[in-house]
């Protein structure tokens, strides 16, 4: 008989220690005090009497019996959500997503993907970071968001991921807007007037501002967003000739308050993932990282 001394908290504690580097961390993402998360794991150590980790100023440092034990670990806290899943009662699982996504999936299919979420999992919570994908590459790397929806490239391929589809880049205006300019033949003619794109730190502004120099044409009309949903209203007012996923787009076009416009020039296309750390990751992370993937692909 297995004995009743050892709890999925105890084993919950130790591993989100290892994975945040501190106890005080570890509580925070509990949602706990850090002193009960000291418990959990002396009280474990005292029943199996032996040291699972060194307390070195605010860190820890794993003993060689703790490495194995915490890979121990994280197999049982799956098995512990899959015989939830089995009796169709994933609301007893109880935690958090940290999801962290790029303006494009926010303005597109994150709402039914959280919906969906929910409902499959109504005691775990999210915490929704929407961001550039660098910042959000930065915090994915230090374990600060568990799944991330993002567009190469990011810094490492490690870990696990689902690709998300492929979001290529078109050129818009409003009709308003092409009868005062008239209708653009190419690059050297739509950088004539007001441009509006996202930043310049992205890889479409900077693919942008690469190729004008090649051309040597002039970018001081080109008006940069730190929102691309921002840009959209703005074209729609005929406030210039916009550079945007057609995703976010999709709608004033079918609409007709934006106009396709043919160019011989676009940016390489956003090619989205779905990434987790996939050996250290919760069941339910990896769920919901197949449920972004069916969304995506629903969205296209």
């Amino acid at each position: 008989m297995i004995s009743s001394h050892l709890t999925l908290k105890q084993l919950e504690a130790l591993v989100c220690v290892v994975d945040m580097g501190s106890f005080r961390k570890a509580a925070a993402v509990l949602g706990t005090t850090q002193p009960n998360i000291s418990n959990r794991i002396t009280k474990l150590e005292t029943d199996l009497s032996i040291v699972l980790m060194h307390r070195d100023a605010g860190s820890v440092r794993l003993t060689a019996r703790g490495e194995k034990l915490v890979s121990a670990a994280r197999q049982v806290l799956r098995s512990a959500e899959v015989f939830w899943e089995a009796a169709a009662r994933q609301d007893l699982i109880v935690d958090r997503l940290r999801l962290g996504v790029t303006e494009l999936i926010a303005c597109t299919w994150l709402h039914p993907f959280l919906r969906r979420f929910r409902a499959a999992y109504p005691s775990v919570s999210v915490e929704l970071e929407v961001g550039l994908s660098a910042e959000i590459s930065k915090k994915f790397s230090a374990g600060d968001i568990d799944l991330a929806l993002q567009p190469e490239p990011f810094p490492s391929k490690g870990g696990g991921s689902l690709a998300l589809g492929v979001y290529d880049y078109i050129w818009v205006a409003s009709p308003d807007h092409l009868d005062e300019i008239g209708v653009p033949g190419d690059l050297d003619d739509i950088l004539r007037s007001p441009v509006l794109t996202h930043g310049k730190h992205t890889l479409a502004s900077g693919g942008l501002l690469k190729q004008a120099e090649r051309r040597n044409l002039p970018v001081n009309q080109i008006v940069y967003s730190n929102s691309l949903a921002s840009c959209v209203p703005m074209a729609v007012d005929g406030m210039g000739t916009a550079l945007l996923p057609r995703a976010l787009v999709k709608e004033q076009l079918n609409s007709a308050a934006l106009v396709l416009i043919k160019c011989d020039w676009h940016p390489e296309p956003l090619r989205f993932f779905a990434r987790f750390h996939k050996d250290r990751a919760a069941r339910f992370v990896e769920v919901a990282a197949s449920f972004a993937a069916e969304e995506a692909e629903k969205h296209e």
